[in-house]
């Protein structure tokens, strides 16, 4: 039987590269921030809550990593374009984008605002879209990048209350595919993670009473996106679902 051996050379280094967390001073995106400068990446925090981001960079600093924290509104293609241009004149390059920055409104059809439904889409979809736009033409002429958007169970099933969430993880579902189609050509990766439920004030801010046990642990959301950025050159995996092994929204 012929043994394959995995070569030092197949797993990329990813050590030194720059990675932008958007939503990335709470909850899975503080996580992915902290996880990745752990595995050697300069890492961006980029959030509207500029004093949490800075206390979440200089804790990583503190702790040997390299991260800074820029204010950045995701739903302002300007706001977009001006963190980019910081990164490359900090770093001089882009090399991972977490689209990670994420709303949501607990109302049914008929008591949601037409202003609650565009924020919830302004957020979720036109965010990733005006962020993904930006960093596109910079992988590009680096020979290559890695774009991860957070989906979620939203995207795959349906509930009641959070019609404006299904309609923007579903359509951001749709443009992480479509864009894994236009970045391939370039060598630009990118992957939809649907992540189930995670311990995080994304719910229980909102759901105090929420059976935490079926909740999983964002660090542990944090390791596969770290998982996903290490395939080798050649591999891409374009989508991937992570749940609590108790996810309620999921057979």
């Amino acid at each position: 039987m012929q043994t394959l051996t995995k070569t030092a050379n197949s797993i990329p280094s990813l050590n030194g590269k720059v990675a932008i967390v958007t939503g990335g001073a709470r909850g899975l995106g503080a996580a992915t921030c902290q996880c990745l400068a752990t595995a050697g990446l300069n890492v961006v925090v980029a959030d509207l809550r500029h004093e949490l981001a800075s206390d979440l960079a200089q804790e990583i600093g503190a702790s040997s990593g390299s991260a800074m924290a820029l204010n950045l509104d995701v739903t302002s293609p300007t706001s977009a374009a001006a963190l980019l241009d910081q990164v490359l004149d900090r770093y001089g390059r882009i090399d991972v984008l977490i689209n990670n920055a994420g709303i949501d409104v607990t109302e049914s059809v008929e008591d949601l605002t037409h202003d609650q439904w565009q924020q919830v889409i302004n957020v979720n979809l036109n965010g990733p879209f005006y962020m993904s736009k930006a960093v596109f033409p910079a992988m590009r002429e680096n020979g290559g990048g890695h774009i991860i958007n957070i989906v979620s169970t939203a995207a795959k099933r349906a509930w009641a209350n959070a019609s404006a969430y299904h309609a923007s993880k579903w359509g951001l579902l749709g443009f992480s595919q479509a864009l894994h189609v236009e970045g391939r050509p370039h060598n630009i990766k990118v992957t939809s993670l649907i992540a189930g439920g995670m311990r995080t004030p994304f719910l229980l801010e909102r759901f105090p009473d929420i059976d935490q046990t079926t909740l999983q642990d964002p660090a542990n959301v944090a390791e596969t996106i770290r998982y996903l950025l290490m395939q080798p050159p050649g591999t891409v995996i374009s989508e991937m679902m992570v749940l609590p092994m108790k996810e309620t929204s999921w057979p």
